[in-house]
């Protein structure tokens, strides 16, 4: 049976998007795209306007993407008869593809009761980087298949053991893979049926009896792990802290099963480490992320998770003047290699850094980490106080 996860998947299709281009050099594209995002009730000014540039950049890697793809091989298919030729490329659309971002327009309008993002941008693409990208997942999916026809034919070999070694000793009746099937089938329709629910005693009663029907089945501890953390997060207003942690020790209990089914999963890992979060337990939880990174180094999420986490830490260390202490936890996280994507979402890591060298003298590496940011956010000043002279040594590199 094709087993696929339930959990949102990480790849996006390439779709055509008309932009006006410039090929810059033989390995680098230059791509004009705007895009527009609406403010929901949960989404905060700044997250809104992140929200549209990340929308602007998807698809100015996507028309990059589009450029690569005319040199993909054709695919031949046979069925009922008739041929078909596709030629076609799963593009992930990689942010670390562009090298350099330029602010064309940028507007809020409103509309109703709500504001509207707006932003065009001129997108500088690294297309041997994307390239590469596209090459690495290929040949991840191409393992994944050899994977799941591994594990389907080991699967079928083992029931036809065991249903051989039942007839030599007259114990039981033959167990063929139909019945396996069958009961991976319900428990994924009633995974599905949970994942569609929006009142969490449905969603727990739901899976729960996913698993009772397949223990074997993966993503079934992983959403009923994941339900229980959003029971503890939707209630951490209304209920003691004590009661909401006992939700946090089922979602671990069951990130725990399922990593037992499958040690490598990156959404398992995920899952464990926001547990641990919750529990306030952040060395535990960096070490599932990380664990996650390993397993996939393309998982995002997990680094977005890190960079959340060792910045909160280090923003308590700085509260409480604790400098050598942030410098400690924020130099694994800023490395020298980062692409400008990854900059920009650690922005407020760099910023933390630079005021705690400004507090201990250190006034060059200061000056040096506000103008990784400024470059990065063309130039616009930071939203925070520093001392004024770092802030003119600053305005002064990018020209303000």
């Amino acid at each position: 049976m094709n087993r696929r996860s339930l959990i949102p998947a990480l790849l996006l299709a390439v779709c055509s998007v008309s932009l006006p281009a410039l090929a810059a050099e033989p390995h680098v594209k230059v791509a004009i795209a705007d895009a527009s995002y609406v403010m929901g009730d949960g989404d905060t000014l700044v997250g809104a306007e992140e929200n549209a540039l990340t929308r602007a950049k998807r698809k100015a890697v996507e028309e990059a993407g589009v450029y690569i793809e005319a040199t993909s091989q054709d695919i031949e298919k046979h069925a009922d008869g008739k041929t078909s030729r596709l030629n076609s490329l799963s593009v992930r659309t990689i942010a670390a593809a562009i090298t350099e971002t330029e602010f064309l327009d940028q507007r809020r309008i409103l509309e109703g009761d709500r504001i509207v993002f707006y932003v065009k941008i001129r997108a500088t693409i690294n297309l041997d980087t994307l390239e590469d990208a596209i090459k690495r997942q290929k040949a991840y999916e191409q393992l994944a298949e050899h994977h799941h026809l591994m594990h389907t034919e080991n699967s079928q070999l083992k029931s036809e053991l065991d249903a051989l070694r039942a007839q030599m000793r007259g114990s039981r009746t033959v167990t063929t893979l139909k019945g396996q099937v069958r009961n991976r089938r319900a428990a994924t329709d009633l995974v599905h049926a949970a994942v569609q629910s929006r009142h969490f005693p449905e969603k727990i009663e739901l899976v729960t009896k996913a698993i009772a029907i397949d223990d074997q089945y993966v993503d079934a501890y992983v959403v009923r792990g994941q339900t229980y953390l959003s029971i503890a997060s939707s209630n951490s207003k209304k209920s003691p802290r004590a009661e909401l942690d006992e939700y946090a020790d089922r979602a671990i209990a069951d990130f725990d099963r399922a990593l037992a089914l499958d040690p490598f999963s990156p959404w398992v890992l995920l899952g464990r480490g926001d547990a641990f979060t919750w529990k306030k337990q952040t060395e535990e939880a960096s070490k599932n992320y990380e664990r996650a990174l390993q397993a996939d180094p393309m998982f995002d999420i997990a680094q977005q998770r890190l960079i959340a986490l060792h910045t909160a830490t280090a923003k308590r260390q700085v509260a409480a003047r604790q400098w050598r202490q942030a410098l400690a936890t924020l130099d694994p996280l800023l490395r020298s290699d980062d692409s400008p994507s990854w900059i920009y979402q650690k922005r407020d890591a760099y910023i933390l850094r630079s005021q705690v060298y400004a507090h201990l003298d250190k006034l060059q590496p200061a000056v040096g980490e506000l103008t990784t940011v400024l470059r990065v956010r063309s130039c616009q000043p930071p939203r925070v106080a520093f001392p004024r002279q770092i802030v003119r040594a600053s305005s002064a590199r990018c020209g303000v």
